[in-house]
């Protein structure tokens, strides 16, 4: 009985150990991943890989490592040798400084200075004259050699004549860039290199008003351009006082005489802008030299109103232009001395006179011939009693509200009283 029971336990416990033995030590080696390499020829036989794979991979892997070998040892690449740049690679890394703070910057090329500048002018055009003096300062501190002056011009010129409303602006900088940039090598100054970029579109005028569209609206612009650095460019000549470019003068009647030649729309709308623009002070100019350039432009235009492919509103706008030009241009001559002014040679002679009101509330001034005996008359009375007239001519009273002191009152009835015992 004891026996049986001694014996059970020992079985149990041996069944135990086999049971921990077959589940701790497998009899078939786990799977290598497979994307390992095999380490070595013994190992990888009691991994289940056959030997003949692993006598390929080390045949591969060496005859690789001789080929690279070889390759090394007849190779003239060098790592001191210069960085291969491409001929067809254009690099657009600007130079890039250290300031002192945390990071580095990049330093602004001179096309992104003109494009702040240009949009800064544009949108606060009544800072030019504040702001001035800095950016030229700042133009000057980049323009230092012939090439970066010409990219300036070319630059200010583009953007004078494609940012719409600048073209002003940019007569008035070209004007204040050609007398304050240093640089002027022999290529020419600031000055001379605009008006030769000018001349290259002027050459193409006959072509361009022939073009597409986009062509014509593009010489319209530099048209329009070319009349506002007329008013705004001046040109020193010796001691005397700066005058306007006289190469400009004949070049813009060029230009309308193109503009007429090929008379759409577009074109006699463009010459209409530029003849409202400049057109008295181009008539003054040709008027000096002698010359009827106006006269002969205004007959063109006339000669166009004749012809019915012209459209009703172009016909209006040319017909106005005609009429503002006989007016003058819309100018009055004032008298130089204002004491000699008469009504007969001074227009505004009456335009600061006083207008005054009849008893029916009759408006009329000095210059009424009826009323001009009353009108001096009241005007000497202001003249005289200052304090009693109010500013219509008319006597002021004190408001009814306001009370005479008793005994003031009281003085002033027996003043009357002993006026009226006088009288009779």
């Amino acid at each position: 009985m004891n026996n049986n029971n001694n014996s059970t336990p020992s079985s149990s416990s041996e069944g135990g150990d086999t049971v921990r033995s077959s589940v701790f030590n497998p009899g078939e080696p786990l799977r290598q991943p497979r994307t390992s390499p095999p380490v070595a020829e013994s190992s990888t036989e009691t991994r289940g890989f056959p030997t003949t794979f692993n006598s390929g991979y080390n045949n591969s892997s060496s005859t690789v490592l001789k080929t690279a070998d070889s390759l090394v040892k007849n190779s003239k690449l060098s790592a001191a040798a210069p960085e291969f740049v491409p001929s067809s690679f254009a690099s657009c890394q600007d130079d890039v400084y250290f300031d002192g703070s945390e990071g580095y910057y990049t330093e602004p090329s001179l096309a992104d200075m003109v494009q702040d500048f240009v949009s800064y002018l544009t949108s606060s055009p009544g800072s030019f004259e504040v702001e001035i003096d800095y950016i030229t300062d700042t133009l000057n501190s980049y323009v230092t050699t012939e090439e970066t002056l010409q990219e300036l011009v070319e630059l200010i010129y583009v953007q004078s004549t494609s940012v719409p409303n600048f073209s002003y602006t940019g007569a008035r900088l070209c004007n204040h860039l050609s007398q304050h940039i240093n640089l002027s090598p022999s290529s020419g100054n600031f000055r001379q290199l605009l008006l030769q970029r000018c001349r290259t579109e002027y050459e193409q005028r006959d072509q361009a008003v022939k073009g597409d569209e986009a062509t014509r609206k593009k010489f319209h612009a530099y048209v329009l351009f070319l009349g506002e650095l007329y008013l705004n460019l001046e040109v020193k000549s010796g001691k005397g006082k700066p005058g306007r470019a006289d190469v400009l003068l004949g070049g813009l009647k060029d230009l309308l005489n193109a503009l007429f030649s090929h008379p759409d729309s577009p074109n006699l709308i463009c010459a209409v802008k530029l003849l409202k623009l400049s057109g008295s002070i181009l008539e003054d100019a040709w008027k000096e030299k002698g010359k009827s350039d106006m006269g002969e432009i205004i007959k063109k235009i006339k000669d166009i109103l004749l012809d019915t492919r012209c459209s009703q509103d172009v016909r209006q706008m040319l017909s106005k232009l005609v009429e503002l030009q006989s007016s003058n241009w819309g100018r009055v001559y004032t008298a130089a001395v204002s004491s000699d002014a008469t009504p007969d040679t001074d227009p505004n002679y009456f335009m600061n006179e006083p207008t005054f009101y009849t008893a029916d509330g009759t408006p009329f001034t000095a210059a009424d011939p009826e009323y001009s005996e009353k009108y001096q008359e009241i005007l000497d009375r202001e003249d005289y009693f200052p304090d009693v007239y109010e500013e219509n001519g008319n006597e002021s009273f004190c408001d009814e509200d306001d009370e005479m002191d008793p005994e003031i009152e009281e003085a002033f009835e027996k003043f009357c009283l002993e006026a009226e015992l006088r009288g009779k």
